[in-house]
């Protein structure tokens, strides 16, 4: 015990930028209401635009009118991104419809589902900023904390065919998301107008969780419903995974360490996933999270950004000397994990029926982004079901959207506005669409060094043929594109997975378990969509005519000897 502790210490080495202006920041105020309200720029400083994260937004802009404006020696297309903090994304009807709202009149007339079960809304302007947030409080949501160096929008299955489940986890996964929030009143006193209490408090009255300097990277949990892993509990900092005997939930396995990002060309960097430690009891959720939290506060990387994850800690520390820290800073050690199976980590789409005469409706939502294209009047259908609905809407980690808890009275007359405006459950769609994942990318994402929403589509179509050719059209092999290596889609768990490395370019990746239990590794580096057309047209060819019966893609490239089968991380890039 005592050489386990000895090695717990943060690395060494000079803060970055980013930790000198959380320092500097009172708090996440820095200058961001005089930057606010600065008129000459649609922009903010740096600075600020850091700080900007933990209050639930980036500042972006658009990348498609950049060269123009260049050209015309005039300033960015600056705009906002803001995430909308959603626990286990529910909604009701009437935050829908404020959303929907807002969409219109102040961002780009669509909102996007993200991976993460959050909303976002993108090309708001800095002054329409302030009206945004506070029409959102109205509304009785926030930002807060939907980006930064902290707990983000905590996760959970949605899934319909566990509504009662559903209902049990999903309070758990609000409660953590609010008890994990920051305590500065920062947001409330640039957003929402509270005036600021005289005075300076201690750093534990502020803080007493995440101290001044807040965590040296962003920290994710999500929990999991068994068999169903369609929250990806193996990529979170924090994994929960529900344990149910007799129908009762009885507490949760954990799981430390998952996460997807990486940086190209840096072997020092790499997806991973969560590791498993033990079991704890519901009612103990919070006392965990709190310390795994903790410990990242204290041995976190601030310096290398790079490698600042929570996941980078347990590997440098060690699995079993962090285990022991989390023990002895909690007062009670975890017991030992209990038995669970995962079958899939995707959607089941259309109709289910819930409990006490409930229905669900799974809707299928191509990259996640809400929006009327063409002959297909997907928000404003939405739009005309949340004024009649009575139960709630429900994110999925997979950027789809469950029309949950319609009431039998209410059934028939949102199945005909279902009907009326051809929302789809996607079963027309080939299997491998209905589970394709794709980041926001190009045109908004600073970070996007290649498309992905506006692409994969497009690649989709291309693919459906060669799928069409070998009979797959009804196999599930799910697929994900990511713009960059940050791993916003979840690009390691695809059996199918894109990296972008530039325009056009992507790294190929193949083997992810279809529930989600195993890393991809790299196939092809630096390839276009000829080549990637070539390599799938072969692979599929071969795994219509060689599979074994009930064998997923992923399973298959692994047994065939097409890649060799890794668990690790650090293994992603051979």
């Amino acid at each position: 015990m005592g050489n386990l502790k000895q090695a717990l210490k943060a690395p060494e080495g000079t803060p970055s930028d980013v930790e000198r202006i959380k320092k500097e920041s009172d708090y996440l105020r820095g200058t961001l209401t005089k930057s606010m309200l600065e008129p000459l720029s649609a922009g903010i400083s740096d600075d600020d635009n850091r700080l900007m994260k933990f209050h639930g937004s980036y500042l972006q802009d658009d990348r498609d009118l950049r060269n123009e404006r260049q050209k015309q020696k005039l300033e960015h297309a600056y705009q906002f991104m803001v995430r909308v903090r959603r626990p286990g994304g529910v909604a009701t009807p009437e935050q829908w419809l404020v959303l929907d709202e807002l969409a219109q009149k102040y961002g780009n007339g669509t909102l996007k589902l993200s991976t993460r079960q959050a909303f976002q809304m993108h090309g708001i302007l800095k002054w329409n900023m302030k009206k945004t947030i506070q029409e959102i409080d109205k509304a009785l949501m926030d930002t807060i904390a939907a980006c930064g160096d902290v707990n983000r929008n905590v996760m959970c299955n949605p899934n319909p065919y566990q509504s009662e489940l559903h209902a049990e986890v999903y309070e758990w996964a609000k409660m953590l998301s609010d008890q994990l929030l920051p305590r500065t009143r920062a947001y409330h006193e640039i957003w929402l107008d509270e005036e600021k209490v005289s005075g300076t408090p201690d750093v534990e009255e502020v803080e007493p969780m995440y101290g001044p300097l807040y965590l040296p990277r962003k920290f994710k949990i999500g929990i999991a419903i068994p068999p169903s892993n369609d929250i990806d509990v193996f990529s979170q900092d924090i994994g929960f995974i529900a344990i149910v005997e007799n129908d009762k939930l009885v507490g949760f396995n954990v799981t430390l360490g998952g996460g997807m990002g990486m940086t190209h060309g840096d072997k020092a960097t790499y997806p991973q996933l969560g590791k498993l430690i033990g079991f704890c009891r519901p009612e103990q959720m919070y006392d965990l999270a709190e310390k795994v939290i903790t410990i990242q506060r204290d041995y976190g990387n601030r310096s290398n950004r790079s490698n600042a994850r929570f996941k980078y800690t347990v590997d440098r520390l060690g699995l079993q000397a962090v285990k022991e820290e989390l023990e002895s800073r909690l007062g009670w050690h975890l017991d030992e994990a209990k038995p669970f199976h995962f079958e899939h980590n995707g959607d089941r789409y259309g109709w289910v029926e819930g409990i006490e005469g409930s229905w669900h409706f799974t809707l299928f939502v191509e990259g996640g982004r809400m929006m009327d294209a063409g002959d297909y009047k997907l928000m404003t259908g939405l739009r005309e079901i949340a004024k009649v609905h009575t139960g709630d809407f429900r994110l999925t980690g997979n950027q789809n959207l469950v029309i949950a808890n319609i009431s039998s009275e209410k059934k028939e007359q949102i199945a005909g506005l279902i009907e009326q405006y051809g929302l789809t459950d996607g079963k027309h769609y080939s299997a491998i669409r209905r589970s394709s994942l794709a980041c926001v990318a190009f045109p908004t994402c600073g970070l996007a060094m290649a498309e992905a929403e506006r692409y994969l589509p497009v690649l989709l179509n291309k693919i459906e043929s060669i799928v069409d050719e070998n009979g797959l059209r009804n196999q599930e092999i799910t697929i994900r594109m990511t713009g960059c290596p940050n791993g916003c889609a979840r690009h390691a768990l695809g059996e199918i997975g894109f990296i972008g490395k530039s325009q056009g370019k992507y790294n190929m990746y193949l083997g992810a378990a279809f529930d989600g239990s195993r890393l991809s590794k790299m196939y092809r580096e630096n390839i276009g969509e000829e080549e990637i057309l070539s390599e799938l047209r072969i692979l599929l060819s071969r795994y219509a005519k060689e599979r074994d019966q009930d064998e997923h893609f992923g399973d298959f490239v692994i047994r065939a000897g097409i890649i060799k089968a890794t668990t690790e991380g650090t293994n992603f890039h051979d």
